[in-house]
């Protein structure tokens, strides 16, 4: 299926690029990040990528396009090959569905869809670590770690807060992925799940992700983690203010709430969802104490009562559209 181009426009593509020999994309969406978007670029290049490999550029602005302009300069004299296009909805869901079908339009040998953020920097055995956990283990989707890099270093001791946190530290089968900045999807799954991929419904809360590997999950996907996948995320300073971080844990309770909700409708659902937001408030000093005394933070530890408190906030429709303003996230 082409992606309608009234929502999807191509800007630029490689001059030789040959869509017959694509088996891997790396879809790359960006957001008026243009020079971070070109660090990202050089990043997969200097992996020594084959020429079964392409890259296709998504960029959300379809009003400056400064991303798919840094993208088009970018592919003009790179060994790398690729497209840049333009998601003209803007949202992060409508920005990963343009570029998981214009994937499946463009290369017929396609096996493998990866994804990584423009805020990331892709360690040297990226991609290569993700396939060979997908080969090794028949993982259908498999994920890695994003290593939190602070771009004022005396920040580094927030990476122990477990929104920075990787869900894994084993390479392996793992019961389910959350986060769509670092991850592999086989070609099966993009055939078999509904479209659009991501719900454009979380595209300023975040989630689509979580929402779409919980769906994978009971069609039947398996999830693998890749240890050695590595990639690292370029923080600003007021990722580590309490406003921030606050903002970001009642969000990820919030999604989690609602998660539970599509997987348990009706009231008995609901029920069961509002009974397990109050246990896990109840919970919640008891986790969040040893958390606290781990790290030698008392803001960190006020993250699983964050957390819960979000799950209730939910129950009456107050979620944290995050990403509405993406310049202050």
């Amino acid at each position: 299926m082409t992606p309608d181009p009234a929502f999807v426009s191509e800007h630029a593509r490689s001059a030789d690029l040959k869509p017959e020999r694509i088996r891997v994309v790396i879809t790359l969406p960006t957001f008026r990040r243009p020079d971070h978007l070109v660090m990202t670029l050089d990043s997969l290049q200097a992996q020594g990528l084959g020429d079964d490999t392409a890259v296709i550029v998504m960029d959300n602005d379809a009003e400056r396009l400064q991303g798919a302009t840094a993208a088009a300069d970018w592919l003009t004299s790179s060994r790398l090959k690729g497209i840049a296009i333009v998601a003209h909805q803007r949202g992060n869901c409508h920005a990963y569905n343009a570029g998981w079908e214009t994937a499946l339009a463009e290369f017929p040998r396609l096996t493998h869809v990866a994804v990584i953020d423009d805020d990331e920097i892709a360690g040297p055995d990226w991609l290569a670590g993700l396939m060979k956990v997908a080969v090794n283990t028949g993982a259908d989707l498999v994920g890695g770690p994003q290593i939190p890099v602070f771009a004022n270093k005396a920040l580094e001791g927030w990476r122990k807060h477990p929104v920075f946190t990787p869900h894994y530290d084993k390479s392996g089968l793992v019961p389910i992925l959350y986060s769509s900045g670092n991850v592999l999807i086989s070609r099966p799954v993009l055939d078999m799940m509904p479209r659009p991929f991501l719900d454009p419904a979380f595209n300023f809360i975040g989630g689509g992700d979580s929402d779409f590997y919980r769906r994978a999950k009971a069609r039947g996907f398996s999830f693998g983690w890749s240890a050695e996948a590595v990639v690292l995320e370029t923080l600003p300073s007021r990722r580590a203010e309490f406003s921030w971080l606050n903002a970001r844990a009642l969000r990820n309770g919030a999604i989690s709430a609602i998660l539970e909700k599509r997987q348990w409708p009706g009231i008995p659902g609901r029920a069961r969802t509002l009974a397990k937001s109050l246990a896990l408030l109840a919970a919640a000093p008891l986790r969040g104490v040893p958390l606290g005394l781990r790290t030698g933070s008392a803001v960190i530890g006020l993250y699983h009562i964050q957390v819960a408190v979000g799950r209730l906030m939910a129950e009456f429709g107050l979620v944290n559209e995050q990403y509405r303003n993406p310049e202050s996230n």
